[in-house]
């Protein structure tokens, strides 16, 4: 299958290095770029990506708006961030809006190919070590109407599949998650597939948000506090 790729970013220079990078590789065709936000729209509909490549940080329409817009027609592209920040609050707005997950700009080139590969097959680029980076960096309790409209949201949830969502907002990968709550890591996979389809979400990543909005998770942080 060749992964059809779109490139935004507003640096020519990125941008050319970029799509040679990834033009490179076999499985990967380079079908259009971009230049700011603001063409994502049209580019997408006239080259229809699996996957769109986007910087944060453009002059006119940055990559969040862009990002929130196109995810939220169904059947768009995935979205993967570039940033050169591991874990600042643009790069959980992006993964908020439904990104995939992010790549930073100095990542080595087949890593890149590799997170776009990984996106263009439904895996999501973040790692649950990269989970717990993020959900440490989120601090305080979330807003009342977030927190209140996450806990509407979360209480959809079986037990098992609230247990196992409150996991994965620990940032626990499916082989502890499995150990933790005495099932088997198929069995957590299906509890993952189901927690996604019940709230509308799009990676584990989102899970883990939402249960932070929720508050389920600030009973760990009393504990770190401790």
């Amino acid at each position: 299958m060749t992964i059809r790729l779109l490139v935004v970013d507003d640096d020519p220079l990125v941008r050319a290095g970029l799509t040679f990078m990834l033009g490179g590789a076999d499985d990967i065709e380079i079908v259009g770029e971009g230049a700011d936000g603001r063409d994502v729209p049209e580019l997408v509909a006239r080259v229809a990506p699996d996957v769109v490549l986007m910087d944060i940080r453009m002059p006119h329409v940055d990559g969040l708006t862009a990002t929130e817009l196109l995810r939220a027609h169904p059947d768009a592209p995935e979205v993967v961030v570039l940033t050169t920040f591991h874990a600042d609050e643009q790069v959980l707005r992006a993964l908020r809006a439904g990104a995939a997950g992010f790549v930073l700009k100095d990542t080595p080139p087949a890593e890149i190919v590799a997170a776009v590969r990984r996106v263009a097959s439904g895996d999501p680029v973040l790692s649950p070590a990269v989970t717990r980076q993020l959900m440490s960096h989120v601090s305080g309790r979330p807003e009342q109407p977030r927190s209140a409209t996450a806990a509407g949201r979360i209480a959809e949830l079986a037990q098992r599949e609230r247990e196992v969502a409150v996991a994965v907002g620990r940032g626990q990968s499916n082989a502890e998650i499995a150990a933790a709550l005495y099932m088997s890591v198929p069995t957590v996979k299906t509890h993952v597939s189901r927690i996604l389809a019940k709230l509308g979400l799009n990676n584990r990543v989102q899970i883990a948000l939402l249960v932070h909005d929720a508050g389920l998770l600030d009973d760990d942080n009393d504990n770190d506090g401790a």
